[in-house]
């Protein structure tokens, strides 16, 4: 007795071969995609008022890791106040992506991290370049130089991630990157 084998219509056949072509396109790429959420996120600051430097892996297996978030905390802290505050996890990932981006190993040099309301207000005061509102207030800003690339450089990399605000300083010699909308400022 025979049996009989199922006949496709050629276009179910050619939807059903296109659909397994695509997942072979498609997993490796997720492949990699789960490695690289897997892959430990490591950032080299160096602060350029207090001398201090770190260099930490805040996040690996998944997972942000509170106490070298403490520390990061503490490197970008308002120098001029000492006050320390939380910064947010996305600026930090924004760090990482942007060395990454220029396969730098070197630390980012802090020129401001967070700023308490007192020096903010004061900076603003002496400066039509200080937001009254900056997001620097809320950790979310971070103004920075990295010295073996050229500041046109960096700056292009950081405006090509499309991440949030994206300013850019060469008379004081740094960029200022942040967690708000997607803009950018300066020549």
């Amino acid at each position: 007795m025979h049996e009989t084998i199922p006949s496709f219509p050629r276009r179910k056949f050619l939807q059903f071969s296109l659909v397994c072509a695509g997942v072979g396109l498609v997993a490796p790429a997720l492949a990699r995609g789960a490695d690289e959420l897997r892959a430990d996120r490591l950032l080299k600051l160096y602060n350029t008022h207090t001398g201090e430097s770190l260099q930490t892996t805040y996040w690996s297996d998944g997972v942000y890791i509170n106490s070298s978030l403490e520390e990061v905390y503490r490197i970008l802290r308002d120098h001029r106040t000492d006050q320390v505050a939380r910064i947010d996890t996305d600026l930090l990932d924004l760090l990482h992506k942007l060395a990454y981006t220029l396969s730098s190993t070197q630390a980012f040099h802090i020129i401001s991290g967070y700023r308490s309301p007192y020096t903010n207000a004061r900076l603003a005061a002496e400066s039509n370049g200080v937001a009254r509102h900056s997001l620097h207030l809320d950790g979310r800003a971070i103004d920075i130089r990295l010295p073996q690339r050229d500041l046109p450089i960096l700056h292009a990399a950081a405006l090509k991630l499309k991440s949030g605000g994206v300013g850019y300083y060469p008379k004081s010699d740094f960029v200022h990157l942040d967690t708000g909308r997607v803009r950018s400022w300066g020549s």
